[in-house]
């Protein structure tokens, strides 16, 4: 087993620049290069890749998506010595990594890793790691410099993993995002509710990111920014090919793609105009008034569903003749509530449930912003007996 003297970090973002760094840091002879010029203060580094590869016995790739790994590999396979070990922790699609393992073979370890800047310096990453068993001895101390290794059967598993641990990620992020949203909803301090979402199942995200997430200002540099983890949700969505609401709830939210992924969960809740027809239509429902629901539609609206086994459309006219002006006897005992609204620039869509009776409705909706207001262009419902 060879000895690894010299390591190529290619990549000196935030990973890529801590990695290199705390390669360093360990007596590692490391050399840097990036794509965008920029080393962010990394010691030794080269003008291109190939000179950073020349005479290193492991290059390790920190880089954004699977497209930039390609690129890059393709510009370096001629420098790369025969016994040079490609150590891959990029968070990039499965079918792309294994093309990666099949074009380089036994030399190429997929190494995906769990944990951002603060665990790199402080050598506690998790890392999946895929390799044959002879590069992943030569790689050994290096990949322990960094943190703990968990093997993983092949680089499509590996790949697939960092990407199922990312949207566990941002499922946290955006149930963070939900409680804060309810708790200013509601009239509470913000740096009261986090007091209390720090002591419960959100704990440690809060705690980490707190700095972020309070009533001031934001404090501190990104770990792990909005961009990458949308970035990453998208690549999931797509190689799953199963609907990922964090993949659409993280790329709308209006907040820089480069700042921490904390800053999600600090976005607003949707504005009073986009609820604004919502709360006519239940207003319509309580009080039995028709004009409310055409405050809440458009005109050329329809009202859509299966109503005694056959598929009914009314327009709005139709509809609206339904009511009579007068609550329902029961309306003491019905309830309505919104259940999610999601805005993509001049259409949303929205789900309410309806509890009348016996029966619970669910409604979606289709709303457009047409002139200076919103309005409901569809609804279709279905019926639970």
């Amino acid at each position: 087993m060879n000895t690894l003297h010299t390591i190529a970090v290619l990549g000196l973002g935030r990973m890529g620049g801590a990695i290199a760094t705390r390669l360093a840091a360990q007596d590692w002879d490391v050399v840097g290069w990036t794509r965008s010029g920029r080393t962010s203060g990394v010691g030794k580094t080269a003008d291109n890749p190939n000179e950073a590869v020349a005479k290193a016995d492991l290059v390790l790739l920190a880089l954004f998506d699977g497209p930039a790994c390609q690129q890059v590999l393709d510009d370096i396979r001629d420098s790369l010595r025969p016994d040079t070990i490609v150590l891959n922790t990029s968070t990039i699609a499965p079918a792309e990594a294994s093309i990666l393992a099949r074009q380089l073979g036994p030399s190429y370890i997929h190494a995906p890793v769990l944990g951002s800047v603060p665990a790199v310096a402080a050598g506690t990453l998790q890392i999946l790691a895929a390799a044959d068993q002879d590069a992943l001895d030569r790689a050994r101390p290096v990949l322990e410099t960094l943190g703990t290794m968990r093997r993983v059967d092949d680089a499509s598993t590996a790949a697939a993993l960092k990407l199922i641990a990312n949207n566990s990620l941002a499922g946290t992020v955006l149930a963070l995002r939900d409680s804060l949203r309810q708790a200013d909803a509601l009239g509470l301090q913000r740096d009261q509710a986090l007091d209390v979402l720090e002591l419960g199942q959100l704990g440690g995200l809060v705690t980490r990111k707190r700095p972020f997430l309070g009533s001031e200002s934001p404090v501190g540099t990104a770990d792990f920014t909005i961009g990458a983890l949308a970035k990453d949700m998208a690549v999931l969505a797509a190689a799953s090919d199963t609907p990922l609401r964090s993949a659409a709830g993280l790329a709308d939210t209006s907040v820089a793609p480069e700042a921490d992924i904390a800053m999600a969960a600090t976005v607003p809740a949707v504005s009073d105009a986009v609820l604004a027809p919502l709360r006519a239509y239940i207003l319509g429902h309580i009080t039995g008034e028709p004009n409310h629901f055409r405050d809440a539609f458009l005109p050329t609206a329809h009202i859509e569903g299966i109503r005694g086994g056959a598929f009914v459309s009314w327009p709005l006219d139709e509809y609206c003749a339904l009511f009579d002006g007068h609550s329902a006897l029961d309306e003491a005992s019905r309830s309505r509530r919104i259940d999610t609204v999601d805005v993509y620039g001049t259409i949303a869509t929205a789900t309410m449930t309806l509890q009348h009776g016996a029966d619970t409705f669910t409604d979606i909706f289709l709303l457009v912003h047409v002139g200076d207001s919103w309005r409901i262009a569809n609804k279709a419902y279905h019926r639970h007996p």
